[in-house]
């Protein structure tokens, strides 16, 4: 069993993955209302890795970047399984998709939505090898 945190050693939200704008994150019913699912699908979509979410305030929140009105982004599923090949968790992928890179004009998250999606997906299989 491990020891808990403190609440003084959890990290502040600042030092958390993904965008730092609290507005740019989606409670989960928020991304069911979004997508017009139900709660539960939005959950099966998380188990079967094909969205993240992150604790985010004590509640689990998705980036709302990743949820294109009304899907989720058309790579995310196939990026996230090749990062979980490659031995990535959760937080280690959110930091990936939102560490800025100037080779696609700003993060991995945002180029997904746009036409270097694919580029995207070849980086994330490269980092199996």
């Amino acid at each position: 069993m491990s020891e808990p945190v403190p609440a003084d050693a959890a990290p502040a939200d600042s030092d958390l993955p993904g965008p730092a704008d609290p507005a740019a994150w989606l409670t989960l019913p928020d991304v069911a209302e979004r997508l017009d699912l139900s709660i539960s699908k939005v959950h099966q979509l998380i188990r079967d890795r094909e969205l993240l979410a992150f604790r985010r305030d004590g509640v689990r929140r998705v980036p709302a970047d990743l949820v294109a009105n009304p899907t989720v982004r058309k790579h995310l599923p196939g990026v996230i399984h090749l990062l979980t090949d490659a031995g990535y968790d959760d937080e280690a992928m959110l930091r990936w998709l939102y560490e800025a890179d100037d080779t696609l004009s700003g993060t991995p998250a945002a180029a997904l939505g746009g036409p270097q999606a694919r580029e995207v997906k070849r980086r994330a299989q490269a980092l199996g090898f």
